[in-house]
Order: structure tokens, then C-alpha cells, then sequence
């Protein structure tokens, strides 16, 4: 079995690899050529297998050493990034990692993620909030989209900024939607809603003020689901427009005409860091 490396002996061996001559490398390194020797064995005993192989008077790489070369090209470039990254100098960033609530909708979500597109590489992770926190704090992840502003965890301070913000309100296909006023279209038509609290407590309060008990007939986590339950006509949607945005504009449904007096948020959340990710700013800054 195989024991840790000594990354020095793999040091040297990259060394000699590129150069293709000991003597040269050794000069580089600034070693005696014996002594860059006894490590390059040192190495081939800790792998098991020969590295080089002698052809005429120049070291040529075994099919063993072609593979090790390959590795420590990515283990000492992956060092140099972190020196980089940590000096803030590095050429490419890492990608941006983002946390989305997973009942946030997908329109929204493409909103934020839009400018990114071709800017750099971004990582999407869906999830329950706590746990995009919990990643957040562990600095697992850059950011998390949410519509809730969290509450300090600890000693964990959290950012949030407000980078949009919609009025909530009635979607559904044109034959549901034909009511005079507001109280008919929560008495007659059966209701899809969210679970997200902001808009559940939203439309309590409003059916508490109005008086009205409508049958809810499907409560749902997932803003896509409510937006294909409402084309198809199985009720009319709670939401905000962006969840329907295309299928308003192909007419497939239709907006109520009425103010429910509720607006749902959109946070990006962050914690302090000292080395934030470098395409963050630019980010928050083009979703304002």
C-alpha cells in the first residue's frame, strides 16, 4: 500500500521531468546532483514503480512517470492558484458558488444568474434554507438567494440585500379570471399557493380581512409547479409575475386586476469575508 507523499521528493521529480536532464535541474534547484537523485529514488521506492528510464544520455519518462508528471502539474498549478487566489492576484477565479431556496423561482433565478452567463463559471445548488445558510457560514458557498432576510446565528452576521421585490398577485387561465372583484375570485375559484411564508401569511391575512374561506386546492413548494398547475387550469396562482412572466405574455394566463396588498422579496445573502469571491460584487451590483 501506497503511504503519503513527500511533495518535496514530487517537487524535484516535476523538476527533472520538465527539464528532461538532471544536471540542468540540479543547477536550477540549487541541490547536488547525487543528493536530487537520492530523492527521485526516494520517490520511485514510495510509488513502487521507476519513473525514468535512461535512453542514451537523457532521462525519458516510463509510462508510471507520464502519470505522476500529469498529477504534479495539477497538484503545483492548484498551489500557485491558491497563492494567487489568497494574494489576490489569481488570472481565473473559482467558480461562484450560489444557493437558491429551492422553492425561489426559476424566472427569478435566471434574472440574477443572466449577467453571469459568459462572465465567468458559476455552481447552482438548490436547497432548504438552513441548510444554504448552514454552507454559507462553512463558506461552502458565495451567496444564497432567498426571500427570507435570516436571523444572526451565533456570532455569524449576516448580509442581505434587497435585489428585487414584486407585488404578489392572481394568475390563471382566461375562463377563471372573468370575476368583478377580488372576493369573487377567492369565494369561486379553487386556489394554488406557495408555501413560501411571506406569501402564505400575505394571503391569510388578506382572506381574514375580506372574509372569505376559498378552497385551496393545491399547496405546493416549488414555484414552477405553481405556475404549470395554473396553465393547466387546475386554479388560479398566487404568485409573483416573474413565476408566469411567459405565460401572460403568450396569453395563456391571465392577471387579475387586483391589488392583494402583498410583495415578495428577494435577498441575496452573504457573510463577511476576507476573501470575498471577485465576480461577487459585480454580481449583487447588476441585480440592484
Amino acid at each position: 500500500m501506497i503511504g503519503k507523499l513527500n511533495y518535496h521528493h514530487l517537487r524535484y521529480f516535476h523538476a527533472v521531468a520538465r527539464d528532461g536532464n538532471l544536471s540542468r535541474a540540479a543547477d536550477r534547484l540549487n541541490v547536488a546532483q547525487s543528493a536530487l537523485s537520492v530523492q527521485i529514488k526516494q520517490l520511485e521506492d514510495r510509488l513502487g514503480f521507476a519513473l525514468f528510464e535512461r535512453v542514451s544520455r537523457s532521462l525519458v519518462l516510463t509510462e508510471a512517470g507520464r502519470i505522476a508528471l500529469d498529477h504534479a502539474d495539477r497538484i503545483f498549478a492548484a498551489g500557485d492558484e491558491l497563492v494567487a487566489t489568497l494574494a489576490q492576484t489569481a488570472q481565473a477565479a473559482p467558480p461562484l458558488r450560489i444557493g437558491a431556496q429551492s422553492t425561489l423561482s426559476r424566472n427569478f433565478q435566471m434574472q440574477f444568474l443572466r449577467p453571469l452567463v459568459g462572465a465567468g463559471d458559476f455552481v447552482l445548488k438548490s436547497g432548504n434554507t438552513d441548510g444554504l445558510l448552514a454552507d454559507l457560514t462553512a463558506l461552502k458557498l458565495d451567496v444564497v438567494l432567498t426571500t427570507n432576510v435570516p436571523a444572526a446565528d451565533g456570532d455569524v452576521q449576516f448580509a442581505a440585500q434587497l435585489i428585487a421585490e414584486q407585488a404578489v398577485s392572481l394568475h390563471g387561465v382566461p375562463m377563471r379570471m372573468g370575476h368583478a372583484t377580488l372576493a369573487d375570485v377567492l369565494t369561486h375559484e379553487p386556489l394554488i399557493l406557495p408555501t413560501e411564508p411571506v406569501i402564505r401569511a400575505g394571503i391569510e391575512h388578506l382572506m381574514t380581512t375580506l372574509g372569505v374561506t376559498p378552497r385551496i386546492v393545491a399547496d405546493v413548494d416549488d414555484m414552477a409547479m405553481v405556475r404549470l398547475l395554473a396553465r393547466d387550469g387546475v386554479g388560479v396562482a398566487v404568485a409573483p409575475p416573474v413565476v408566469v412572466a411567459d405565460e401572460v405574455a403568450r396569453g395563456v394566463l391571465v392577471t387579475a386586476p387586483f391589488n392583494l396588498g402583498i410583495k415578495e422579496p428577494f435577498f441575496a445573502v452573504t457573510v463577511p469575508r476576507k476573501f470575498p469571491h471577485p465576480a461577487l460584487a459585480d454580481a449583487l451590483a447588476r441585480n440592484v
